[in-house]
């Protein structure tokens, strides 16, 4: 099966794909959206749950997203459409370290994508280059809670503890006006939802050659957030603005 097709199964039951439940999302949308006609963009959209959700609530929001994914795209251009937002959104196949807009933006959004920059910092370096005076920036990324180990280390990346990580984005020019760091629940939640949702695929549909792999992978993937990085992992979403222009 292919990745992509592995992930839409595993997110089927947590389109956001990040560990945050509802009330999270709404919050955090709601401190970075400043103004009722902003404009918005999100690097690395995926299927655009943050942007359907945004769009959904501010009827003069106006919204774009980019991705590298036909198949992750062509799901949001449906849902636009199912919700009545579709004439507000503009979506673009590439990839988002690549994207160029001759528009700024109000806010833009990064959750959960920074590997596609190379890591959180170089995120914020894309980001910047698109924001308007005055603009607020949507990061999420991983953090170390606890001491680490190889394997998770690994599995998931070279992050640094909370603290440091505050750090290092302060020192790149970067007040955090709001924040919030997932709690066990939003994270065991997150996990729980992945891995069960490709158990269940794969217990649905027996017949399907690809039910074996499904099955293994979600048994895997399940033992390894248990054993390897369940008491280490956290994830921390920030609310930025610069610090000076």
């Amino acid at each position: 099966m292919n990745r992509e097709r592995m992930s839409r199964i595993a997110h089927a039951d947590h389109p956001i794909k990040s560990p945050l439940d509802d009330d999270s999302v709404h919050e955090l949308l709601q401190r970075g959206i400043s103004q009722p006609g902003a404009h918005v963009l999100d690097l690395g959209c995926g299927g655009g749950e943050w942007l359907l959700r945004a769009l959904s609530t501010n009827p003069r929001l106006r919204a774009e997203g980019v991705d590298i994914s036909q198949d992750a795209l062509a799901q949001a251009r449906e849902a636009a459409s199912s919700l009545g937002v579709q004439e507000r959104l503009v979506l673009h196949h590439q990839a988002a370290a690549d994207f160029v807009s001759a528009d700024p933006f109000d806010l833009v959004l990064s959750v959960g994508a920074t590997h596609a920059f190379g890591g959180l910092l170089p995120t914020l370096a894309a980001a910047r280059k698109h924001l308007a005076p005055g603009g607020r920036v949507l990061v999420g990324d991983g953090f170390w809670e606890k001491e680490p180990s190889p394997e998770a280390v690994e599995m998931l990346g070279d992050f640094t503890d909370l603290a440091t990580t505050l750090d290092r984005v302060t020192a790149d020019g970067w007040t955090p006006v709001h924040g919030h760091v997932s709690t066990r629940r939003e994270l065991d939640d997150y996990e729980w939802a992945c891995w069960g949702s490709m158990a269940a695929w794969a217990l649905d549909h027996p017949d399907d050659p690809d039910s074996p792999q499904v099955l293994s992978t979600a048994a895997t993937r399940r033992s390894e957030w248990l054993r390897c990085y369940r008491d280490s992992f956290g994830f921390v979403c920030l609310v930025l603005r610069q610090t000076s222009s």
